[in-house]
């Protein structure tokens, strides 16, 4: 079973630099893409129809803003969109997806860099996030939750670490949650794999920043602990341009 998630950074455009061939290329089983900024109705079909793949999507309200959808070869057991009971996703930022040997959650977190409003936004979206989640657990899901975290774990995580300690995607409490997530029985796949510095999954487009390799790891494949037997690999793909985001892969056998 081979995974594959990506902040597109605009469907549409990301579209015009071959996303569909890579998509195809890939053999993915599943593909997740998040930050889509766009409805169905606005898209052509090679986007609405890749060969092999039916599409699941969940648009944001405001036009050409947030948005996920999930590609996949296997039709679900059963699809939701957003993050269940008690939270309202109008910005289209989540769509849970039910298998046969796990749950998958296809998520773009939301970034707190705008103000303190956003930033105790992001924060209730992973503390609701997480209680879905272990809800879940309870009930006997083993659980893949993958997407843009929007938040680099560790100091290893990111090129300048000191410079960036004030800033949100980095701040205590962010990475305080990532710590929380990790305590409940999650694993951070890539590192159960790759303990490596300078393994990154994001570059501002400013500074040639992709170039220098000056980025931040925040795009993951968190998988709850009864997954780890099953985990096979866990990867980055840099080489993959298009966003300013990169590829990140995980493959697990059941």
């Amino acid at each position: 079973m081979k995974i594959l998630s990506w902040n597109v950074n605009g469907i549409r455009a990301c579209a015009t630099k071959g996303l569909v061939a890579w998509m195809v290329a890939s053999e993915a089983d599943i593909i997740c893409l998040q930050e889509t900024k766009a409805k169905p109705e606005q898209l052509d079909r090679s986007l609405l129809e890749v060969p092999g793949y039916r599409a699941f999507w969940h648009s944001a309200e405001r036009p050409g803003y947030s948005g996920v959808v999930t590609y996949t070869r296997t039709e679900p057991r059963h699809v939701e969109y957003g993050l269940g009971d008690g939270w309202e996703d109008r910005e289209g930022r989540a769509i849970r997806t039910d298998f046969a040997d796990f749950t998958l959650f296809n998520i773009y977190f939301p970034n707190g860099q705008r103000d303190q409003e956003r930033l105790d936004y992001k924060l209730a979206f992973y503390d609701h996030l997480l209680e879905t989640a272990e809800a879940l657990r309870r009930d006997g899901y083993r659980l893949v939750i993958c997407g843009d975290y929007n938040t680099a774990h560790k100091e290893i995580d990111l090129a300048n670490p000191k410079e960036n300690s004030d800033r949100s995607g980095f701040l205590p409490v962010e990475r305080a949650w990532l710590d929380k997530l990790v305590r409940h029985g999650y694993v951070d796949t890539f590192r159960a794999f790759n303990p490596a510095p300078e393994q990154y999954t994001w570059w501002t487009y400013r500074f040639g920043a992709r170039r220098r390799n000056i980025g931040w790891r925040i795009d993951y494949h968190f998988v709850s602990e009864d997954l780890r037997p099953y985990l096979r690999g866990a990867t980055i793909h840099p080489e993959i341009t298009g966003s300013d985001h990169c590829p990140v892969g995980l493959e697990l056998a059941f």
